[in-house]
């Protein structure tokens, strides 16, 4: 949160996410306002500092204590990502692809043949991989701001899948991603749209800083940044989530199958965009939504 003195300077502070009373939280659950969009320097620094390595640590523990869903060590979503991402892109090759906090770059291997190179951003130190299925895999360091290492018009398809919410910054890092896909190329974009729970307290399973993007502040993002919406789907509708989880050992988003139910679930509650529930009913949503994007 940026504050302003009595002589109009900018003061940033680190903000105590713990101390946010119900007052300055409605707001934000409202999904009326994102949380961290406004953030100044050190509070965007300190949000980068807290995820870096927020996804590797709880991966590790996850995959230690049996739910594959949270491990990359075995991707769980590759019938998702096809199901709502992939089978949409033109039946053309790829030379340049770019995987936003893509870890081991296992998410690729549906398309790895229509794929000429994979650079991924990624901050961890512990996530990387010299190749997936044969093509060669690089490896960048994104920067706390937001933006990226790479020139305009860089790459012929972009990947982000489940990162925009661990970032402060999500209308600067979209609208980079905007900047280094070339003319004419793609970018698939899958992010959770409710606020996964109450963020000023510890939740099991999360990382301290992630929160969902209100579906109407995704929209109004993206129209700002200069991409064309090939296609919005809402998707991993809220009791195919649980019986994920559940399964542990199973991924449900790796079922062609669980897939189509999903998105019958999906299109039926589609009116349901609640973003942080209070209530049962409000808990039957689609939780994220999943974006086909394209740059003139």
């Amino acid at each position: 949160m940026t504050l302003v003195d009595e002589s109009g300077q900018t003061i940033n502070r680190v903000l105590n996410v713990a101390k946010l009373t119900d007052v300055e939280m409605a707001e934000y659950f409202s999904g009326t306002k994102l949380f961290g969009d406004d953030f100044g320097p050190e509070e965007v620094q300190a949000w980068y500092d807290d995820e870096k390595e927020g996804y590797a640590n709880s991966e590790v523990e996850a995959f230690r204590g049996g739910n594959i869903l949270a491990s990359a060590e075995v991707y769980a979503y590759h019938a998702l990502n096809t199901s709502y991402g992939f089978k949409h892109l033109p039946p053309r090759r790829f030379e340049t692809a770019l995987g936003v906090g893509a870890a081991r770059a296992h998410e690729f291997a549906p398309i790895c043949d229509r794929v000429g190179t994979v650079t991924v951003i990624e901050p961890s130190d512990q996530l990387y991989s010299e190749q997936i299925n044969g093509v060669p895999v690089q490896y960048a360091k994104p920067n706390p701001d937001g933006s990226l290492p790479f020139a305009d018009n860089s790459f012929d398809l972009i990947t982000c899948f489940g990162v925009l919410h661990h970032i402060a910054t999500v209308s600067r890092v979209v609208a980079e991603l905007q900047r280094c896909l070339r003319p004419g190329g793609y970018a698939l974009v899958r992010e959770p749209t409710n606020s996964m729970g109450d963020w000023r307290t510890q939740r099991p399973g999360l990382t301290k800083r992630e929160r969902g993007i209100p579906i109407a502040i995704f929209r109004q993002i993206l129209a700002e940044s200069g991409f064309q919406v090939v296609a919005e789907q809402p998707c991993m509708f809220s009791l195919i989530n649980r019986l994920a989880l559940r399964a542990r050992r199973r991924s449900v988003y790796n079922s062609p199958f669980a897939m189509s139910v999903d998105r019958v679930l999906c299109r039926l509650f589609s009116w349901n965009r609640v973003y942080h529930a209070t209530n049962n009913l409000a808990k039957f949503r689609p939780q994220a939504v999943f974006y086909v994007l394209t740059k003139s």
